[in-house]
């Protein structure tokens, strides 16, 4: 009995990895028709009985402003061209600072926040956080940085039932993802770390200065420049 368990274990991991592979390589081409953090949204609205409409349209990289590429980048991470997945130094600076106690600090990479988004479900338990891993490496494999970059734009979350840049260019500013500004992706961008309490159109005194640093990572990166090394 012990051994027909195991080799099924076994036959399902199997099953299980090449489904992800087979999945990651599709989406390395066609639009994802939505994400698992849509359909969590989706289910805490029917248990909380507050009804939610998921605002989400997809748009490619060439319809998306290089303003709000690069905002994205400087305000998440901005080693994104460089690494492989995982921002080593970020996660062990973030391991060290929650040693010591306090708000937890987490060190997720742009990849990392699509295989979650995309692919996961919320939480900090280690299966997840595992799976995130696999879910990585994959994407780090199989996308390059720029398909990676397009991915997270057109699946962030960036308000109640908000996602995708050009739902949220519509809902903050009533403007498309390609008409947005310097000033309006940077505030866009600044939001990403808490999307569902602060506001990119009606920025707060600490979301006004995260913007405004945001844009001055911008320039320090080069601007749209930075966008040839995807």
């Amino acid at each position: 009995m012990f051994q027909t368990i195991r080799r099924r274990l076994f036959q399902l991991l199997l099953w299980f990895a090449a489904g992800s592979v087979v999945l990651v390589l599709l989406f390395r081409w066609v639009p994802p028709p939505g994400s698992m953090l849509m359909v969590e949204r989706k289910i805490e609205s029917w248990i909380d009985g507050k009804p939610i409409d998921l605002k989400r349209d997809w748009h490619p990289w060439e319809e998306i402003s290089d303003d709000l590429k690069v905002a994205v980048i400087a305000g998440e991470d901005q080693k994104f061209a460089e690494h492989w997945g995982f921002d080593v130094p970020a996660i062990r600076a973030a391991l060290a600072h929650n040693e010591r106690g306090g708000n937890l600090r987490g060190a997720s990479t742009l990849s990392q926040q699509v295989a979650k988004n995309l692919f996961l479900w919320s939480g900090r338990n280690w299966l997840r956080k595992g799976l995130e891993v696999w879910f990585t490496g994959l994407i780090e494999l199989f996308w390059p940085k720029q398909r990676i970059l397009e991915v997270y734009l057109n699946s962030v979350e960036w308000g109640n039932g908000v996602f995708g840049a050009e739902a949220a260019a519509h809902h903050h500013f009533g403007t498309s993802a390609a008409r947005l500004s310097r000033q309006q992706a940077s505030q866009l961008a600044a939001v990403l770390p808490n999307p569902r309490v602060w506001s990119a159109s009606r920025p707060s005194g600490y979301v006004a200065r995260r913007g405004g640093w945001i844009r001055r990572q911008m320039a320090q990166l080069g601007g749209s420049g930075y966008l040839q090394q995807l």
